[in-house]
């Protein structure tokens, strides 16, 4: 099995800006609200699987009564435990593909744009699946192997090449020594969390934008379009969204 992909806090200055991070966290806390009900966050305990800088933690922190932040990346877990102090906020260095946490121990996982990252996908998604209680959810924000711009490297369909290829094209353009990340298609990510009891959000963010915290694809000429072709997203988008439910009731 390869290793993991490490240095990505130091590889993406982005992951320290502090308004993009702040709006993705909001988008997360509108769809779980859209999903269980704003009331019902403030009682539940929430692990974010690849916490990275911690900024969308430190967001989280104030709708959740626990907030846990693991990564294996020790600079940014540090940065988080440096910048973020709450209480009901906590910081820590793990492993994604063998968490140090007890079977049933969280009602959310937030799981965003790692699973590509990660050296076996699937063990990341039994982990996942391990820790949540019955009935627990995990919010999953996942990029999707046929939209045809790679957004790591920024170079159209990296990702649909063969790994010798792909790794002969990032590093053809100076961008990478290999191709790590592993993005799946629909179906390939739909057969990694068959545990679960999938729902999927993303046609219903595409068709109300706003509500969802997407400002931006609300106020994008293209708006009318996406929603005329909302029906097609649960193959096409850059990105899928997701709540994957574990059997139970929470």
């Amino acid at each position: 099995m390869k290793n993991y992909q490490l240095n990505c806090a130091e590889t993406w200055p982005e992951l320290y800006k502090k308004a993009p991070r702040k709006k993705k966290a909001m988008r997360i806390i509108k769809t779980l609200e859209e999903f269980l009900g704003k009331r019902k966050l403030k009682e539940l305990t929430l692990l974010d699987v690849g916490s990275s800088t911690g900024i969308i933690d430190d967001v989280l922190a104030k709708r959740f009564r626990q907030v846990t932040g693991v990564d294996i990346e020790k600079v940014a877990v540090r940065y988080s435990q440096q910048n973020f102090k709450r209480r009901n906020l906590k910081f820590k260095l793990d492993d994604a593909m063998n968490l140090s946490f007890d079977n049933n121990s969280f009602d959310v996982v937030v799981c965003t744009h790692v699973y590509e990252h990660v050296p076996d996908s699937k063990k990341l998604f039994d982990e996942i699946y391990r820790v949540l209680k019955p009935g627990g959810i995990c919010y999953l924000a996942a990029i999707n192997r046929l939209w045809p711009w790679e957004p790591h490297y920024n170079l159209p369909f990296l990702s649909w090449f063969a790994k010798p290829l792909a790794n002969f094209y990032v590093k053809l353009f100076g961008k990478a020594d290999i191709y790590f990340e592993t993005p799946r298609t629909y179906w390939g990510l739909k057969k990694l969390t068959v545990k679960f009891a999938r729902f999927e959000y993303t046609q219903k963010i595409l068709r109300n934008p706003k509500k969802f915290g997407y400002e931006n694809l609300a106020k994008m000429p293209t708006r009318h379009l996406a929603w005329v072709l909302s029906p097609f997203a649960r193959y096409l988008p850059p990105t899928f969204f997701w709540i994957l439910k574990k059997e139970g009731d929470l």
